[in-house]
């Protein structure tokens, strides 16, 4: 298989600062693309008001986690939450919070960019690369009344580790077993097909280059591209769009205490069948490393600020809220935080 490495906008290093205040403490965080732009959003907002300064690397869900089993970083962020396997390599006890609920868009470039719909056997096709002209009778059914090109199919996926790729291959794993059996779920996966480009932003770069191109990426990444984005058929045959209700609705399931459910395939009539939480991870007990208790008291402020004020920016980021039981657990894990076997929530929240 052909693999194209392209990094575009992949790594991102931000470091805001108000200007004119102390800045005695540092919290530095690694991890997930997806979430970047609100990240960013939240943080800018967050240190006008607080004598903290943030850094985060928008290096991939795989880097956040790796970082932080690693203990380089005060916090990661990933889409995908950590394996039973990763949680032993930490060797100790790491939470997850969401922070918002998001969805993976099946966007193209096409000549016009006519408004598409794929059925899941459709989508699985396309990406095991069995469908490998745009003129297939099999798309024409799907989509009666646009003038499909005889273009190739040029398929496109990320070449790193990714909590993006991990959420659009557990939901293709779901709805297709020969996937499923063949080619799994994972934050890297062995592709059938395609090309490999690192990174949200450099997938959806490549995508408007290339005509015929097909692939996956972030909502936010695909608005702010310009994408055209897939109506995909869910779970109870109907054809949704990718939209902040439509990822809402599929988030409106039973969440268990640690917060760790994949939305893939939901069961919710109205819901987008690619959606996912995606999360901020840490260690329970924060007294490793020369980490002082102020610094533990100050990644508990910046992440009880996501679970509540920082909500209020979701919606203009084009992500969705999170559903008020996820703010509940993630109060809950927020409040078992420790150092030295101390609780870090002040008694005021408890």
């Amino acid at each position: 298989m052909h693999r194209v490495k392209v990094i575009l906008y992949g790594f991102f290093l931000f470091i805001l600062a108000p200007g004119g205040s102390a800045q005695n403490i540092i919290l530095n965080g690694s991890g997930a693309t997806f979430p970047y732009p609100l990240y960013r959003k939240w943080m800018t907002v967050y240190q006008k008001e607080n004598p903290v300064r943030i850094t985060y690397q928008g290096a991939g869900s795989g880097a956040g986690i790796r970082q932080l089993i690693q203990k380089s970083v005060d916090f990661g962020a990933t889409d995908a939450f950590l394996s039973e396997a990763e949680m032993n390599e930490a060797g100790a006890s790491v939470l997850h919070i969401p922070t918002c609920v998001g969805a993976v868009v099946v966007t193209y470039q096409l000549p016009g960019n006519p408004k598409l719909r794929f059925t899941p056997e459709l989508l699985a096709e396309l990406f095991l690369g069995r469908i490998e002209r745009w003129s297939d009778p099999e798309l024409a059914r799907t989509n009666q009344g646009v003038a499909l090109p005889d273009l190739p199919v040029t398929l496109i996926h990320r070449s790193e580790s990714s909590g993006t790729t991990f959420i659009f291959t557990d939901y293709l794993s779901r709805i297709s077993a020969e996937w499923r059996n063949h080619i799994g779920s994972g934050k890297n996966v062995r592709w059938p097909a395609g090309m490999g480009v690192e990174g949200n932003p450099g997938m959806a770069e490549m995508i408007k280059r290339i005509n015929g191109s097909l692939g996956y990426v972030e909502l936010t990444f695909a608005q702010s591209q310009g994408l055209p984005m897939a109506a995909l058929r869910n779970r109870s045959g109907r054809f949704i769009e990718p939209n902040l209700d439509a990822v809402t609705v599929a988030a409106d399931v039973a969440i268990p205490p640690d917060t760790r459910i994949l939305l893939t395939d939901t069961p919710a009539a109205e819901g987008y069948p690619i959606s996912a939480f995606t999360y901020i991870i840490f260690f329970k007990e924060q007294h490793y490393g020369g980490r002082s208790p102020e610094r533990a008291r100050a990644l508990f402020d910046l992440l009880w600020w996501m679970l509540h004020d920082g909500q209020s920016y979701n919606r203009e980021m084009l992500y969705a809220p999170l559903p008020p039981s996820a703010v509940r657990w993630g109060e809950a894990i927020l409040k078992s935080l420790t150092y030295q076997s101390l609780p870090v929530c002040p008694p005021e929240f408890r």
